[in-house]
């Protein structure tokens, strides 16, 4: 165990451990599932530091290590909930069954997006940071609004966490007991910022301050992760407002593909962290307990290298937009300012005049 306010059900060895407010309700066949997921993320993750490498995307930012705190929270959710991510979430969107090679167009530079939010019910990345929090709040004071019985959760990193939008709408959620859970990755750097600059106590208890509970969770165990967003989404759904969930956890590579960690952080911290793997801890309960042989995991594996070979075919074959395209979809009806924006740009030549 980390430490003692930590939320845990699987240790890094890949034993159950008890707590006293929370229990995995999982089978095997759905932890199995859990671990599947977490494999082809992280092999489409990889896949797309490579092609960011040989030139074919703009910029990525890797979740290598983060696999069960995505993997968790977004399999908890319900078909009906809507997610508010930021730029990293490649996880959610996976569970919210966003095609890969659509999370990769605004990484290619050739969408503001990839895919309709309301399809997914999960929006489109914000690169803004911790903006998405004031979207979700607003949201989900709609969404209660409506009467309706969803909820909605948003993503943002322990440096967002530090972020005026992000407190504004811990403020906005608390006075209107908004059915919102907020999911704090603490990946433990916010670029090369250490998180122990950012707050003197652990960031969960921020929540306190506002008046709603906080929980921190072992962000590498997927079955702490799942439990306790689905308690925080379940208790939203019925009226019981706010949570705000801190995952322990640790981003194994680069903030981006434009940053070197080796100028901030110490290797030895990273080999600590190698042997909390996510991935390597659900495979050893399922080896031990559910007696998994390896010819499933072979297949899991194989089947990631061919949605990654996909994924790189996919990504090669995405051509370049007409740039008066920059245009669409900027408001949900024409609006007078972009309106001249695009007939300046026909005027200027510079589109093909496609619309």
């Amino acid at each position: 165990m980390i430490d003692e306010e930590l939320v845990q059900l699987l240790t890094p060895e890949g034993l159950r451990v008890g707590h006293p407010e929370y229990a995995s309700s999982l089978d095997g066949e759905e932890i199995f599932s859990l671990y599947r997921d977490m494999v082809i993320v992280r092999r489409l993750c990889n896949e797309s530091t490579s092609l960011q490498r040989q030139g074919q995307l703009a910029l990525w930012a890797p979740i290598q290590g983060q696999e069960a705190a995505q993997i968790g929270a977004g399999r908890a959710l319900q078909p009906m909930d809507f997610t508010f991510p930021t730029y990293r979430e490649h996880g959610i969107a996976w569970c919210r069954g966003v095609p890969p090679e659509d999370v990769l167009r605004m990484f290619r530079a050739v969408s503001n997006g990839g895919w309709n939010p309301q399809h997914f019910r999960h929006s489109v990345p914000t690169v803004v940071l911790g903006n998405q929090a004031l979207h979700a709040v607003g949201y989900a004071m709609g969404v209660q609004r409506d009467g309706a019985e969803e909820a909605v959760m948003t993503f943002f990193g322990d440096g967002a966490s530090s972020q005026g939008d992000t407190l504004e709408s811990f403020v906005w959620a608390a006075s209107f007991n908004a059915p919102v859970v907020f999911f704090c990755q603490n990946n433990q750097w916010g670029i090369s910022t250490p998180s122990s600059l950012q707050s003197k106590v652990p960031l969960y208890r921020r929540a306190e301050g506002f008046g709603f509970p906080g929980v921190r969770v072992d962000g590498n165990d997927v079955l702490a992760v799942y439990e306790v967003t689905k308690k925080a989404l379940d208790n939203a759904r019925v009226g019981g407002g706010p949570t705000m969930i801190e995952a322990y956890t640790y981003r194994m590579g680069a903030h981006t593909t434009s940053d070197d960690p080796t100028r901030y952080r110490i290797d030895a911290e990273v080999e600590v962290w190698k042997h909390r793997d996510p991935l390597e801890r659900v495979k050893a309960l399922l080896v031990r307990e559910y007696q998994i042989k390896g010819a499933a995991f072979d297949q899991v594996n194989h089947e990631a290298e061919a949605m990654a070979l996909k994924l790189r075919d996919d990504v090669l074959a995405m051509g370049r937009p007409d740039p008066i395209t920059m245009f669409d979809h900027a408001y949900a009806s024409e609006h007078a300012l972009i309106e001249e924006g695009r007939r300046e740009m026909l005027e200027l030549g510079i589109s093909g005049g496609a619309h």
